[in-house]
């Protein structure tokens, strides 16, 4: 696992924008796992600034995101179809038809489950998946106590993670109670993973999640298994975590 230090956000941004743009450069038609939320916003604003520079290309690239709400249509301001759309697909030159969520609509959860597992089986899998980091260790919406082998499925949201959502819904009883999320599985098949944190909030879970024991309670810690795990994090946010240890896994990063 490699380690990026960032000053604030805007750093984290730049360092995890180039990182993607990395991926698209070497390898043009690649698989990107898309993450919503308020923290890559920073990473898709850096790349769409570099697209309208004439740097990067999207033209021949696939995106599959990690999760949507259950019961949200995709014309909703807070479907994450939206909040894509709004924060990149409109603003660079992607295929509309090579981007990706679960169908929040269909209500059949397994039909909807097993549908988007075979889409991310169909395009050869994710080359590169960007990830947050939940307060409670969750990624996508996989939370505490989720089996690690589970592909895409359905998840009741806990309290933690609806009271967290609530700043993007008119109020809490607006936030839905469930949403379809890839499972760690699908997570963990990815060929390179990239995790963006940010904020002294998360100071405590990023050192459980990625120093501490490996359990299906901190799905997060998970991660520690994986070969190309790199973490790009702000000061506030690396607070809590051994100095000895960030230092022998910034090695290979630029802190």
């Amino acid at each position: 696992m490699k380690i990026y230090k960032a000053k604030d956000y805007n750093d984290m941004s730049r360092k995890a924008a180039n990182i993607i743009s990395a991926q698209i450069i070497m390898k043009p038609d690649c698989v990107l796992g898309l993450a919503t939320g308020s923290t890559p916003v920073g990473a898709y604003r850096q790349l769409v600034e570099w697209y309208h520079k004439g740097d990067l290309d999207f033209s021949e690239v696939t995106t599959v995101n990690l999760d949507e709400y259950r019961g949200i249509s995709r014309e909703s301001s807070q479907s994450y179809y939206y909040f894509m759309n709004r924060n990149l697909f409109e603003k660079v030159n992607i295929d509309k038809s090579r981007t990706f969520l679960p169908d929040g609509m269909d209500p059949d959860a397994e039909h909807a489950c097993e549908s988007y597992t075979r889409i991310i089986h169909s395009i050869g899998g994710i080359d590169l998946q960007l990830l947050g980091l939940g307060h409670n260790g969750h990624i996508g919406f996989n939370e505490p106590g989720i089996a690690f082998e589970k592909e895409t499925h359905c998840v009741t949201l806990s309290e933690r993670t609806i009271k967290a959502n609530m700043r993007f819904f008119p109020s809490e009883g607006d936030v839905p109670r469930q949403a379809y999320t890839m499972g760690i599985k699908t997570i963990m098949s990815a060929r390179r993973i990239l995790v963006a944190v940010c904020g002294e909030d998360k100071a405590e879970i990023v050192h459980t999640a990625f120093f501490g024991p490996v359990t299906p309670q901190v799905p997060a810690s998970i991660l520690q298994l994986h070969n190309d795990v790199t973490l790009v994090a702000d000061e506030a946010a690396l607070s809590e975590c051994p100095k000895d240890a960030l230092y022998q896994m910034a090695k290979g990063g630029l802190l």
